[in-house]
C-alpha cells in the first residue's frame, strides 16, 4: 500500500517499469529522509504497548487475558505478545517489566532498530 501511494504521488505507473528502489530514491529527493510505513507502525505499536502495560484499565486486561475456546483453522494470527519479544529481543516478562517504567520504555523504544527516532522536522508537528 505504501509503494502504491508513493507511485501515485509521483505520477509513476507500473507500466513505466520503474523499480521500487528508484521510487524510494525519488521520494527521498522530493521530500527528504522519512520513515517507511512499517517502521512507523512498529514504533507506534511499541509506544502503545508501554502505555497499556502502565495502565489499569480494560485494555490491559484484554491484552493480558485469555479467551476460552479455540482458534479457527489455518495459520495462527500474530499477537501482541508475539511481536514484543521479536522486536525488543527480550522475553515477554522482561519487556512488561521494562514497560512499567515510562522512561526506561521510551529509551528502549528509541534505541531499537525497528523504531528509529523521528527527525526533528517531523517531531515538531
Amino acid at each position: 500500500m505504501e509503494m502504491r501511494c508513493l507511485r501515485k504521488l509521483l505520477s509513476i505507473t507500473y507500466i513505466d517499469h520503474i523499480s521500487n528502489e528508484e521510487v524510494r530514491n525519488r521520494t527521498r529527493q522530493a521530500i527528504g529522509p522519512h520513515e517507511d510505513l512499517l517502521t512507523t507502525v512498529k514504533r507506534r505499536k511499541l509506544k502503545w504497548y508501554g502505555h497499556v502495560i502502565r495502565s489499569t484499565g480494560l485494555a490491559k486486561t484484554i491484552m493480558q487475558g485469555a479467551v476460552q475456546g479455540g482458534r479457527r483453522r489455518g495459520r495462527e494470527k500474530k499477537r501482541w505478545e508475539d511481536n514484543m519479544p521479536e522486536w525488543t529481543g527480550m522475553t515477554l516478562g522482561a519487556a512488561m517489566g521494562k514497560a512499567e517504567t515510562r522512561e526506561e520504555w521510551r529509551e528502549l523504544v528509541a534505541m531499537l532498530p525497528v523504531a528509529p527516532q523521528r527527525s526533528s522536522r517531523l517531531r515538531d508537528r
